[in-house]
């Protein structure tokens, strides 16, 4: 399997955490691989060195049930603890893990599938996605809030490094499109910041919360590109130009770099034209980088 496509549940949102010992800070960039053949979390530097299994637990890989699909990961903002989302107890649920991959917890359970965690600024909350829900909870799995309305499909929350916002895709009810939206922690002013008439997937904010990097195609393009748009809903803007899908993108700490996943590799882009760099092998089918916000200094 090369790329992971976002028709497919889940699958084109695969994450990863990154660690050191101790459960201190962890690695510049963390990402799911499935060079051991099951989906695994990994780690790397900003350059690409050092690539190493943080997950390590193996799995019979026999079945896609044993699979397991550690994916989509989410680093506390002090880079200690990284939340994400696996099914080895059944259904999709939320776990977290330290830094270097010990001391796992799992947060929710149940039959329904929970996905996609996002910390919050503070570390003591995290945003996720249940079924088509957005929902709210302590760090720790207690206090359970849904924080979205009825009659619309809602996904992939991202919170913002402010506190301010929650960035997420919606699709109505009855629509066949979604777009990217923000609302309020606690659920209010929600509001629509695109009128792509597409798909939107994946949204993730610029480190001084102004702009917000997200997944997107229109119904006259061939390909997912990147775009970027600021918080107020102004400025639209590609990343890159691309001849192959562009997934799960993650802005580096500093604001200079976007990583993401194209046909199974991590590169990343310096914003404002700059070089285009492969992290990851072809060989290794590898997705959803995501960096760690306590390395480097946050952008003005």
């Amino acid at each position: 399997m090369r790329s992971l496509l976002p028709g497919i549940a889940l699958l084109a949102v695969l994450a990863s955490l990154a660690g050191c010992g101790g459960g201190g800070k962890g690695s510049d960039l963390a990402f799911v691989s499935t060079r051991d053949d099951d989906y695994a979390i990994f780690a790397m530097s900003a350059g690409g060195g050092g690539q190493h299994r943080l997950t390590k637990r193996k799995v019979d890989v026999s079945t896609p049930q044993r699979l397991f699909f550690q994916i989509e990961p989410a680093w506390s903002s002090d880079g200690t603890r990284v939340a994400f989302s696996s099914r080895r107890a059944g259904s999709f649920d939320i776990y977290a893990m330290n830094a270097d991959g010990t001391g796992t917890e799992q947060l929710t359970s149940g039959k329904a599938s929970d996905n996609h965690p996002t910390y919050s600024p503070r570390g003591d909350r995290i945003a996720f996605a249940r079924d088509a829900d957005i929902w709210t909870m302590n760090a720790d799995g207690s206090d359970q809030r849904k924080i979205t309305g009825i009659d619309a499909d809602e996904s992939d929350p991202a919170w913002s490094p402010n506190g301010t916002w929650i960035a997420y895709a919606r699709r109505a009810s009855g629509a066949t499109a979604n777009e990217l939206w923000v609302m309020h922690p606690d659920g209010s002013d929600r509001h629509a910041l695109t009128k792509l008439a597409g798909e939107v997937l994946q949204p993730a904010w610029a480190p001084n919360s102004r702009r917000i990097v997200f997944t997107s195609k229109t119904g006259n393009e061939q390909f997912y590109v990147l775009r970027t748009i600021g918080a107020d809903g102004k400025g639209l803007r590609e990343v890159v130009p691309t001849q192959a899908d562009d997934f799960a993108p993650s802005w580096s700490p500093k604001g200079d770099e976007i990583a993401f996943q194209e046909e199974g590799v991590i590169y990343t882009v310096e914003l404002g034209g700059g070089d285009l760099k492969k992290l990851t092998s072809d060989t290794t089918n590898d997705s959803s980088p995501t960096w760690n916000p306590s390395f480097g200094s946050t952008a003005d």
